[in-house]
């Protein structure tokens, strides 16, 4: 891979000769950000679990203040980042220098602000309810989607991925009539894509490729992958039919995320009385003992010394450590640039801090997912999600497979029209229409139309 082929602004849905963006104020890569930002699908991510779903009075994030969150942080690190390459390849050019300069931090941040945006309701416990209901499926059910669906459609269900529901999301128009969905540039795109595999080729930690540890893409996005890996010149695994390397710039959202979530969950579970502020200290502030100057351990501890309440200290630890985490993994990034153009390097960048700052990591892991991501109040209501979704795709995709029956025809009715389903058309894509309604519903619209249907709760007549 090389730099100055890496970046394009050709959108999804353009045309083949289509002319360049005039508008030198609001650039193709800002308005990426802006049509992410003014999305619906966006806007839903407000009541959409991060952590700790339905959490009542105590203002904790949910995976929209998430995901503005880590485009502030992947902002810096393509600033970081990409000044940087402008300068080491100052003879490459105006158009070069430009990209790099100012706009690969707006293209890391419109990637960031649109990470989590097909994740369903519940968070990780709503995608392992949709992969559960469909390997779970029996009897004549199973028969039909294994005679009426490829191996590959199959699994895009019962491995059902938010990564690569992201790109789905992004990219299709479904039952509108322009292509291209968001219309988004392709290396917007390709920085969103953090395991560019196929659902048949992902889920395969064995290879040792970070490309399969997951999947990227569905069945039907294939093509669309394809297209803009041949436009910006990102290579495919050899031996595998849909599997490639990494865009460079998807470490950089990647990193982002990583940073965040590490150590903001830690902060809303200090908020909740979860984690003590003492806790909190002995976890992020030995990374500061061997810094210098303002991220030296001695200024940290005389600022917090000063400051008077718990939540603003645990505040200015978060603050600080982000900033740490964007120096060092902006560092390594570079240093590791022939790997990350070979398309070799197999881990993310946090893999390659010094083996004392892994450790610490790895404690952070291990608290969080012991005392946070275990507390009894999350996983109850994680449960309850998981039933939630559980119960409507058996309605749901029930009434597809069973389309004859009088319920299904009123079932059928519910599904919005923006995810159509007809009787002619494939399993495959009605399926699809179904988990794209469901998927895209938050957390509290899930509940609400999950009593509603089971007579839980008998609606109002309006």
């Amino acid at each position: 891979m090389n730099w100055s082929t890496l970046y394009s602004a050709r959108r999804t849905g353009d045309p083949e000769r289509k002319d360049a963006n005039p508008d030198h104020i609001r650039t193709s890569f800002l308005r990426d950000y802006d049509r992410i930002i003014f999305a619906s699908a966006f806007r839903r991510l407000q009541n959409k679990t991060q952590v700790f779903p339905l959490p009542g009075p105590v203002f904790v994030h949910n995976r929209l203040t998430h995901s503005l969150e880590v485009a502030s942080v992947g902002r810096s690190l393509g600033k970081w980042v990409g000044d940087e390459l402008a300068k080491r390849y100052s003879k490459e050019g105006e158009y070069f220098a430009e990209f790099y300069k100012y706009e690969l931090p707006s293209v890391i941040a419109a990637a960031c602000l649109a990470h989590d945006i097909g994740n369903p309701p519940f968070g990780h416990s709503g995608e392992d309810a949709i992969r559960t209901y469909f390997t779970q499926l029996e009897g004549k059910d199973r028969k039909t989607l294994e005679n009426e669906l490829s191996a590959n459609q199959l699994l895009d269900f019962e491995k059902f991925e938010g990564n690569s529901n992201a790109l789905r999301v992004l990219t299709n128009s479904f039952n509108e009539h322009e292509p291209g969905g968001y219309k988004l540039t392709y290396a917007t795109l390709a920085s969103i894509v953090k395991y560019p595999s196929s659902s048949s080729e992902g889920f395969n930690k064995k290879t040792g490729l970070i490309a399969t540890k997951k999947s990227g893409f569905f069945d039907s996005e294939i093509r669309t992958y394809e297209e803009i890996a041949d436009t910006l010149g990102i290579p495919k695994k050899e031996g595998y039919q849909h599997v490639y390397a990494r865009h460079p710039f998807v470490y950089l959202t990647e990193a982002a995320d990583d940073i965040c979530y590490r150590v903001i969950d830690l902060e809303d579970a200090h908020r909740l009385k979860i984690v003590s502020l003492e806790k909190v200290k002995d976890l992020f502030l030995p990374f500061f003992e061997n810094e210098t100057e303002y991220n030296a351990l001695d200024y940290v501890e005389r600022k917090l010394v000063n400051i008077n309440d718990d939540n603003q200290k645990v505040q200015f630890i978060r603050a600080k450590w982000i900033g740490l985490m964007i120096e060092k993994l902006s560092g390594i990034f570079l240093e590791k640039e022939a790997e990350l153009l070979a398309g070799t390097l197999e881990g993310d960048l946090m893999k390659y801090l010094p083996m004392r700052e892994q450790a610490l990591i790895d404690e952070i892991n291990e608290f969080s997912y012991a005392c946070v991501y275990n507390y009894r109040s999350v996983v109850e209501i994680e449960i309850a999600g998981y039933n939630v979704i559980g119960g409507l795709l058996k309605e749901f995709v029930g009434a597809v497979l069973r389309p004859g029956e009088a319920k299904s025809r009123k079932i059928l009715q519910v599904v919005s029209s923006q995810f159509p389903i007809d009787k002619k058309g494939s399993l495959y894509t009605n399926i699809q229409s179904v988990v794209d309604f469901i998927s895209g519903m938050t957390d509290l619209y899930a509940i609400d139309l999950y009593r509603k249907i089971t007579g839980i709760t008998i609606p109002e007549i309006r």
